[in-house]
């Protein structure tokens, strides 16, 4: 989205002045570390060019005249110094009328001396040379401290020998109280040679790549190196200069850079784009940027063509402007911060199509945004909250301008994201927005590319309510619901953590997807494809802040080392997985009958009370609206969903403790992180889980049919009354909840479980229905089980249904709902169970027998005048075994006189 036109703005400045001269070619020619913009333009005026210089303050929409030519000339960098009063710049020439050449001369002005009066550095060469002033911390410098300007001279060709040795990057040193003269401003070499180099204004650091002897290459398995004339091995190299104010330079940096290009290309393309924002100085065979955020971010990103897929990476050579011959557009981004290095290849791109496509790299908070025009933009979650992995893939986010006038750099000061067109001087936003983003999830996009975006909201976005919204369910699925419910708990921990406790913080699971997955994304006819490598030891390329010449200084690059420091030897993050492993053992034996209220740490007894106060009354804080379709009550002693709480909050405490104990080269991150501590971050997470859970169930519920606002029953009933499409509706909907629950160990709400079986027994037919409850997805609790045995019907088919249901139950609950079934059947499995008991020796008090049932004289089958009948022989047995007192005679005469009725 364009914002605002730079020229425009410029354009009605100068013509209220002027409004009889003309005002074009305007050029933007950099950006100062303040904001300011440097501008030119041509000026005509009765028939007569020249070309202007000035600063332009965007915020107060104010522009100044530096400097004026004579004539119209092609300036096309500049710089100014902190106070305003030297200006350096540029100008590029061509050799001969309808030459391909070109010279680039840099000079001084002093800005209130007369126009002409300029100072020639005395440099003159056929290759790029820019000039930057550095700016002190302070905004004022006092009179003795002396005025920098660094001097950048691009490499010459072997054979230029005039001027190959004098190519590099100089410091000039001047005082502000002295005049310009030549015996006044002298210079310090302080790199010789260099293939491609970078101002950073914001962090004051200079970065440049030179060839350096090393024999490993940055990523593990990669070694590039090239070999100079004399056949020494070297290797590129990008190298950071911090430029401080009182102190002397220092190299902060030493990173070995995997550049195919330079190894098959050792000259020059000749070929410059005069990039003024950022700075760089380099030719078309090298394009990369750097880019870094004062919380220790630093992305190396390097663009390149090549072909061919299966073969060692190779440039593009010998095609012309014209050719339609398939390359491949590829980047890759190294995330030093993370230690690791990010892929990224469009394949199958027309030559003469793909040179002519720029991408854009910007960092935008915890994202780095890559746009290709044409083809996609790219969000790389690379920020320091956690590991990079949630990549998004989705359509690019400008669409109404052509390539070939789209130009787009990154500014400072003017807020996240903005950019600048260099073609049109249009301000753009680069921010991704939502609504871009949410039509990318209701695509048919890959799975991945949904989960990252659901990611993206949940932890990232401050509109985090998109994820609730209704019409974005019916493309769930169990791995979103569960990436849903990883990252909402994380970010609800993560706003309520005490700060004495955030450390843990990066302990805790943040998200579903795996670390360095290999991603194909299909976006139209196109595809991408993005990897990911793990660095080599990156903590070695820094300079550490012992090392620093003033230790510790509190910048970007004590940041860096810190962060390194916790990649390299850092915790490991805990695993949903781990408390699933446990649950599959002890559900096995899991009884919720022989379990009092006092067996677990979580146990609710006396209510709710106490598991609010365990839980640091976070849980009662909630709103109990009646939102779900079910009463969030279990009927069993001690629910599962307390077994589950209590085994992920020994699991999370055990895994925190540990990883914060162990963590010896880190020690000085964790001494503060006491077992109180542990404590707080469990509770809090172990209360995101359940208040996550709940909610999620909410939305569901809500989005299926449920409509708490107008529906007055609940529970059985709510179910009963829905039709069999909104049955179904709401039982696949809650299974995929289900599934997605169970695979991460969260506890489900009280009372989903009976109502969840109930709505599967209304739903499928009985076969599957039993399926269900052998595999342990329905749990037939009392409640549940009341209402099937009610609802079931008393025929052959119903009483055979209720059997097997009753041979799946613990023989504690079949034995309470036997007692409470008003049929012969129940009758005579209660009879077989106690003639059981007493032969085998476990005799127990006589049960009363079942009222209301009408008794069979059947026995009368069985006439015997000396009482050796079979029932006789048999009650005479047991006698051998019990007392009299032992054995319900009624119960066992009964159910002899029931059993000659066929009801099977």
């Amino acid at each position: 989205m364009v914002i605002d036109n730079l020229s425009s703005k410029l354009y009605s400045i100068l013509s209220t002045e002027n409004k009889q001269d003309e005002f074009n070619e305007w050029r933007l020619l950099g950006q100062e570390r303040d904001g300011n913009f440097l501008f030119s333009w041509v000026q005509t005026k009765e028939n007569v060019s020249s070309t202007n210089i000035g600063i332009y303050n965007y915020h107060a929409n104010d522009l100044r005249l530096l400097y004026s030519f004579d004539r119209k000339v092609n300036c096309v960098q500049a710089s100014v110094n902190s106070s305003k009063t030297i200006l350096a710049f540029v100008t590029k020439e061509s050799k001969g009328e309808g030459s391909c050449e070109y010279t680039y001369k840099p000079f001084l002005y002093e800005i209130n001396d007369e126009f002409e009066k300029v100072f020639d550095l005395d440099i003159e060469r056929g290759k790029q040379v820019m000039v930057q002033f550095l700016y002190p911390k302070q905004s004022v410098l006092s009179e003795n401290q002396p005025v920098k300007l660094l001097v950048f001279i691009h490499q010459e060709e072997k054979q230029e020998c005039l001027y190959y040795n004098s190519a590099g990057i100089r410091q000039y040193k001047f005082k502000i109280t002295e005049k310009l003269k030549e015996n006044t401003v002298k210079y310090d070499s302080l790199v010789k040679t260099f293939v491609w180099a970078q101002w950073d204004p914001v962090q004051q650091t200079l970065y440049y790549i030179h060839n350096r002897k090393r024999n490993r290459g940055l990523v593990e398995g990669e070694d590039d190196v090239i070999e100079d004339t004399i056949g020494t091995k070297t290797t590129p190299t990008l190298s950071g200069l911090q430029f401080n104010d009182e102190v002397p330079h220092e190299t902060v940096l030493n990173i070995p850079l995997n550049l195919p290009h330079l190894s098959s290309m050792p000259g020059s393309c000749a070929i410059y784009e005069d990039d003024t924002v950022p700075l760089r100085i380099h030719d078309c065979a090298l394009d990369l940027v750097v880019l870094t955020d004062s919380n220790g971010s630093l992305c190396i990103c390097h663009h390149y063509l090549y072909q061919g897929f299966f073969q060692p990476i190779q440039p593009v050579v010998d095609l012309n402007d014209e050719d339609t011959s398939p390359v491949h557009f590829a980047y890759s981004v190294t995330v030093l911060h993370h230690s690791c290095v990010i892929h990224c290849v469009v394949p199958d791109i027309p030559w003469n199509r793909a040179k002519k496509m720029r991408p854009l790299f910007i960092l935008t908070g915890d994202h780095l945004v890559i746009f290709i025009p044409e083809i996609c933009t790219h969000m790389l979650d690379v920020g320091i909250m956690h590991e990079p992995c949630c990549h998004i893939t989705t359509s690019p986010i400008i669409t109404d301008i052509e390539t070939q006038f789209l130009c787009l750099a990154p500014v400072v000061s003017l807020g996240l994201g903005i950019t600048i067109n260099l073609a049109t001087l249009d301000l753009i936003d680069a921010n991704v927005p939502a609504t871009l983003l949410a039509e990318t999830f209701q695509s048919d996009t890959l799975l991945e590319n949904k989960l990252a975006i659901l990611h993206y909201f949940m932890l990232h976005a401050e509109d985090a309510d998109l994820t609730s919204e209704s019409d974005l369910l019916p493309w769930v699925s169990p791995q979103m619901l569960k990436e849903y419910l990883i990252g909402t708990s994380y970010s609800s921990v993560q706003r309520n953590l005490p700060s004495d406790a955030s450390k843990l913080i990066n302990l805790l699971p943040v998200t579903s997807l795996r670390i360095g997955n290999e991603l194909e994304v299909e976006l139209g006819d196109q595809m991408i494809c993005l990897s990911q490598d793990v660095l080599w030891n990156a903590s070695m390329m820094l300079l550490s802040p012992q090392q620093r010449i003033v230790p510790y200084r509190s910048d970007i690059w004590v940041k860096l080392w810190d962060q390194l420091a916790k990649v390299s030897k850092g915790p490991l993050r805990f695993k949903p997985s781990q408390v699933v492993d446990k649950l599959t053992v002890s559900l096995v034996c899991y009884q919720p009958e022989v379990l009092s209220r006092c067996s677990t740490p979580m146990s609710p007894s006396g209510g709710a009370s106490k598991l609010n106060e365990f839980l640091g009354n976070q849980t009662g804080k909630r709103n109990q609206v009646d939102s779900l379709p079910f009463f969030e009550v279990d009927s069993c002693t001690a629910s599962k969903q307390e077994h589950i709480i209590s085994v992920n909050l020994r699991e999370l405490s055990m895994h925190l403790l540990k990883q914060s104990s162990d963590n010896k080269m880190n020690r000085f991150q964790w001494q503060s992180q006491t077992p109180m501590h542990v404590h707080a971050v469990a509770t809090r997470y172990i209360t995101a889980q359940l208040d996550q859970s709940r909610q999620l169930c909410q939305i569901l519920c809500k989005a299926a049919c449920y409509e708490p606002r107008y529906e007055l029953d609940k529970g059985f009933v709510y179910i009963n009354q829905l039709s069999e499409e909104m049955r179904f509706v709401l039982f696949t909907i809650l299974e995929k909840y289900y599934l997605a629950v169970e695979s991460i160990a969260f506890p489900l709400p009280q009372g989903f479980t009976s109502f969840f079986t109930f709505l599967g027994y209304k739903t499928l037919n009985f076969d599957m229905f039993l399926q269900y409850v052998k595999r342990n997805v329905f749990e037939l609790q009392v409640d549940v089980m009341k209402i099937i045995m009610a609802d079931t019907d008393n025929s052959k088919t119903g009483i055979q249904r209720k059997l097997n249901l009753l041979t799946s139950l613990p023989r504690s609950r079949a034995k309470r709902l036997l007692n409470q079934w008003n049929h012969p059947i129940s009758l005579m499995l209660r009879a077989r169970e106690h003639s059981l008991n007493i032969l085998s020796g476990v005799a127990g008090p006589p049960t009363s027998r079942t009222q209301g049932i009408q008794k069979n004289k059947g026995l009368t089958a069985f006439p015997s005048s000396d009482h050796l009948s079979p029932l006789d022989t048999f009650l005479d047995l047991l006698t051998a075994k019990a007392t009299l007192t032992d054995i319900d005679f009624g119960l066992l005469v009964e159910a002899t006189e029931t059993s000659t009725e066929e009801f099977l």
